[in-house]
């Protein structure tokens, strides 16, 4: 089967496994989902992930989720670019996510990234996703 939208399929399989109240999700690896899961991490979005690599060549990330006092840490997760409508969007205008309580993470030129840090390093690039 192929797949259309990789990052959209990510953000799916963390959607649903938080409706049903999993520990963990696993998908297929990438370095644009791993970078996208280093900022979900250093965020405190989720806890940890770890990529695993199979005899036939092919590697899966397992993905821990993160729960505060039984109810997910992240309560929605968007995703904005997508394949047929790209998002871009310049330093200066980067939107504040849920008056500032969410992110939206952006691959720019200096790598993918989360908002903040878009805008002290003063780059733009394509908004990913929102999460909040």
């Amino acid at each position: 089967m192929a797949l259309n939208d990789p990052l959209g399929d990510m953000l799916t399989r963390i959607r649903n496994a938080y409706g049903r109240k999993k520990n963990s999700v696993s998908t297929p690896a990438s370095r644009l989902r791993a970078r996208v899961l280093d900022v979900l991490k250093s965020e405190g979005y989720i806890r940890d992930y770890s990529q695993t690599d199979h005899a036939d060549g092919k590697s899966e990330i397992e993905i821990e989720l993160k729960y505060y006092e039984g109810k997910p840490v992240i309560r929605e997760i968007a995703r904005v670019s997508k394949p047929g409508r790209r998002v871009y969007i310049s330093a200066k205008s980067i939107p504040q996510v849920a008056n500032g309580l969410g992110i939206s993470i952006l691959s720019t030129p200096k790598g993918v990234m989360s908002d903040h840090e878009a805008r002290e390093q003063n780059v733009g690039g394509e908004i990913l996703c929102q999460v909040f």
